[in-house]
Parts: C-alpha cells; sequence; structure tokens
C-alpha cells in the first residue's frame, strides 16, 4: 500500500487539481485574468471551519463554502464589470490583498494569526473520514465529479461561447449575447469550485491561518495553469502532478529546511521560465499566453 507520505501528497494534488482546473476556466476559457482565485479558496475554507466548529454538518457546510465563495466572486466581477485585461488583474489581486487582511485583522471571527484550530474531520450520514486514506478517497471522488462536469461544461455550446468572450467579446456582444452574464457565471463556477477545495483543504489539515491563503499558493496555482496551457483542463491536470510531485524530491537531498523552502520557490520559477521559453502554450495549451 502507499506510505503515509504518498497518500498526504495525493491528497494535496487533489485539492490543487480542483483549484488549478477551475481557474483555468476563468483564465484560459472565458480570459478573465483573476487573481482573486487564492482569495476564494480562502473564503470557502474558513466558512466551512466555522460552520462545522457551529455544528453544522460537514456536507452542508461543504457547500455553503462555494456557495460564499461564488457570492463574492459576483460581487467582485459586479465593481469590476468595466474592467479588462491588465486592469482587472491588478483590481482581483487587490481583493485577494483584502481578503487575507480580514482573515488577518478580523479576529473575533477568524482569530487572526492565531488560526482555527480542531477542524473536524468529515462526517457523511454517519460515515466518518477520520484516516488519510479515507480522506483521500473522498477527495478523488470529489476531484473526479468537478473534473468531468467542468470538462463537459467546456465541450459543450455553452464553453465555445465562453471562448467567445475571450476572444472577440465586442462580435459577441453584437450576436446579442449578454457578455457580462457570462463573465460572471464562469467566475463564479470557478468560484464555487474554489471554495469546495478550500472546505477540502481546510478538513484534511484541521487548522487554517491567514498564511494559507496568501501569495505563495497563489503563484503556485498559476504556475500551474501555465504550465498545463491555458484552456485545458487536461493539460492543467497532468500539470498539477509534475509540479507538486518534482520539488517533493529535494526531500531525498540533505537541505536545512532554511534553504528547502527557497530552493522549492526556485524550481517552480525554473520551470515556469522553460515552459514559456520552449512550450508557451504549455503541455496542452488551445491558447497563446498573452
Amino acid at each position: 500500500m502507499f506510505s503515509a507520505y504518498i497518500i498526504h501528497l495525493l491528497i494535496l494534488i487533489g485539492i490543487f487539481l480542483i483549484l488549478a482546473i477551475s481557474l483555468n476556466l476563468s483564465i484560459g476559457y472565458t480570459g478573465l485574468l483573476n487573481l482573486a482565485h487564492i482569495a476564494f479558496f480562502g473564503i470557502g475554507a474558513y466558512t466551512s471551519a466555522l460552520l462545522t466548529l457551529a455544528g453544522v454538518p460537514w456536507l452542508i457546510s461543504f457547500l455553503l463554502a462555494g456557495v460564499m465563495a461564488a457570492l463574492c466572486s459576483f460581487i467582485l466581477i459586479f465593481v469590476t464589470k468595466k474592467l479588462k485585461g491588465d486592469y482587472l488583474a491588478i483590481t482581483t489581486l487587490g481583493f485577494a490583498f483584502v481578503t487575507y487582511s480580514i482573515f488577518l485583522n478580523w479576529t473575533d471571527l477568524t482569530r487572526g494569526p492565531l488560526g482555527i484550530p480542531g477542524i473536524p474531520k468529515p462526517r457523511i450520514f454517519g460515515l466518518a473520514f477520520l484516516s488519510n486514506q479515507a480522506y483521500l478517497i473522498l477527495v478523488v471522488i470529489i476531484a473526479v465529479i468537478i473534473y468531468l462536469i467542468l470538462n463537459r461544461l467546456v465541450s459543450s455550446r455553452y464553453g465555445r461561447v465562453l471562448e467567445g468572450v475571450r476572444d472577440n467579446e465586442i462580435g459577441l456582444s453584437v450576436l446579442g449575447k449578454n457578455v457580462f452574464k457570462l463573465k460572471y457565471q464562469s467566475m463564479m463556477i470557478a468560484a464555487f469550485c474554489a471554495g469546495l477545495a478550500g472546505s477540502l483543504y481546510a478538513h484534511y489539515i484541521t487548522y487554517i491561518d491567514p498564511s494559507t491563503f496568501y501569495l505563495d499558493d497563489l503563484i503556485l496555482v498559476i504556475t500551474i495553469v501555465i504550465v498545463g496551457g491555458l484552456a485545458s483542463l487536461r493539460g492543467t491536470a497532468l500539470a498539477t502532478f509534475i509540479i507538486l510531485l518534482v520539488p517533493e524530491a529535494l526531500r531525498f537531498v540533505a537541505l536545512p529546511s532554511s534553504i528547502l523552502g527557497p530552493t522549492r520557490r526556485i524550481i517552480y520559477a525554473l520551470i515556469l521560465i522553460l515552459i514559456l521559453l520552449y512550450k508557451p502554450r504549455g503541455i496542452d495549451g488551445k491558447v497563446d499566453l498573452e
């Protein structure tokens, strides 16, 4: 059987796969430079953690985590509906910073830098996912379901319309399509999935604090999307395994912990640079990175 470490790694891969393919929906398919995805991940994690600690069943908390993230994304896209490109990217990044600041400073709710400990493991209809093996099964099932749903979505006529938002927004408007509606739908679906991933993360680690939902993980997820390729769920899924597994080889090298973290970031940067230089569309990308 797999070792405890391999199981742990596979759980994280499943969670980040959900996070990355949902980000690719808004960035790769719809062309929205959304840098607030890590904020939706955090909103889902805090929502689910606080609700379950208040006695709400996990399954309800899990779904409400996605709903809360989606509602926040609607507010964001409504406020930024006239922004495009770099302006949208900067604004959504600002939203991520604001969300981080709320996690850090609303101590009555989030306990600030102390974080929220003791988050319970999921329990569904009396079935408790207490062991990591059981949790891995749960994560794999949810990740596969989300992947299949998103893949069906982007392969449908609706998915082609979303690509129209990315490729020719004005032309789509001329054809009578409500571009703003398509944008907020895409953003809300992506944020909903990010919120679900946040819930899975919180109940796996059983402790969250604001530092989890900051720039490091945002850069990691964006790297996965770029390496996998824009508008490619298959490439993003493969890139999730590559990006999370390759740096783990450092664990077999006798490096002090103070060097291990920076070295891991250097590896991410090198992978990203090599992809941009020699394969600009990533592993399986359908559009160029602009």
